[in-house]
């Protein structure tokens, strides 16, 4: 995932270059200080999407509330595929991890539109709230008998290769999720792409943090994790209104 984030993070540089040098096909003066947008995050340990609103307060900063939902892996996580048709499993996973952020902060510019830009640059500082969901994860084990099949709780005291026979359904042991509260922070930089003004694509690259009081377990083998640190990139598109 990380190799894949520095490929993408090198072409948004390329293209950045590319729109500083293209010029776009009319210039209006007029402030459009309202816009909403929705995106994609494709981040080092997961992806997501992104629903955000903003507003200008002045001509060069604007006000920003987000919610966004994310996946969140361990980089321990080595997933396992038998050759039958079982689904695959990650040994040693203990809870499967989402995230729900929501938050504000505010972008500044830090160089406009104009006569041959065809690019805004933007960086953004945003913090808020986290609720992490820690899902439990079920397997289906064989039986003594090596040929029943029962959905349980993973235990790494009873289960291992040998009585794994693959993962169980998504929805087993939903009732088990566990809340974790938590608050985040994220810096980032962004570009705004295109010609049209009342229409908004925007390629972000970041890093963000996200901290809970209470530990939230996710490998056996490794201890309980309180900070979940990420680089992302993310692509928005939306609109614009006075």
């Amino acid at each position: 995932m990380r190799y894949l984030l520095t490929i993408i993070l090198f072409l948004i540089l390329t293209h950045l270059v590319s729109a500083q040098a293209s010029t776009p096909n009319s210039v209006s003066n007029v402030l459009l200080r309202n816009e909403a947008s929705f995106g994609v995050v494709l981040h080092s340990e997961g992806a997501g999407m992104l629903y955000r609103r903003g507003k200008h307060v002045t001509g060069t900063r604007k006000r920003i509330l987000e919610i966004e939902g994310v996946t969140m892996h361990h980089p321990k996580e080595i997933k396992i595929s038998r050759s039958d048709n079982s689904k695959g499993f990650y040994f040693g996973k203990l809870n499967s991890l989402y995230f729900a952020r929501t938050g504000a902060g505010f972008h500044r510019v830090l160089f406009r539109k104009g006569e041959g830009r065809g690019a805004e640059i933007r960086y953004a500082f945003i913090g808020g709230g986290t609720l992490s969901m820690a899902k439990p994860v079920f397997l289906d084990i064989y039986g003594t008998d090596q040929k029943t099949v029962s959905s349980e709780r993973y235990d790494p005291d009873i289960h291992n290769s040998t009585n794994i026979y693959g993962r169980s359904s998504f929805f087993t042991g939903i009732r088990y999720t566990r809340i974790y509260p938590g608050f985040y922070g994220k810096v980032a930089l962004s570009c705004e792409l295109g010609d049209n003004k009342d229409r908004l694509r925007l390629l972000e690259v970041g890093a963000v943090a996200d901290i809970f009081p209470f530990a939230i377990p996710v490998m056996a083998s490794q201890n309980p994790q309180n900070i979940f640190a990420n680089f992302y990139i993310s692509y928005s598109f939306g609109k614009k209104w006075i």
